[in-house]
């Protein structure tokens, strides 16, 4: 059975939502998602422009500024609640794997 629409994201995909908590271009966030995870995860500019897309027709996010072809994003309410999810379900794995090693120690 496929994956529902968003219903857990990629690390791009969070990545790029994490970014749009303040406004910026697509520019912004190929250079930031790089910075803010020590180069561990990188955003093709095709990919990054089909998710910045996807997440505009979802309703995650919404356009802010177009100037010639540079366009800025901020994401919308929807999309907190979409990263506040998806945060929930890494910290809920994280303590599925510390009560994992918890138990092997006893």
């Amino acid at each position: 059975m496929p994956r529902a629409k968003f219903q857990t994201l990629t690390e791009q995909m969070f990545y790029v939502l994490l970014c749009l908590r303040e406004e910026c271009c697509g520019m912004d966030i190929l250079d930031r998602v790089p910075a803010m995870t020590g180069k561990r995860v990188s955003v093709g500019s095709g990919t990054l422009y089909d998710l910045l897309e996807r997440f505009c027709q979802a309703g995650m996010i919404r356009e802010t500024r177009v100037e010639g072809r540079k366009r800025s994003y901020v994401l919308t309410d929807q999309g907190r609640e979409v990263l506040a999810k998806e945060y929930g379900r890494i910290c809920a794995q994280a303590e599925d794997y510390r009560a994992a090693f918890r138990e092997e120690e006893r």
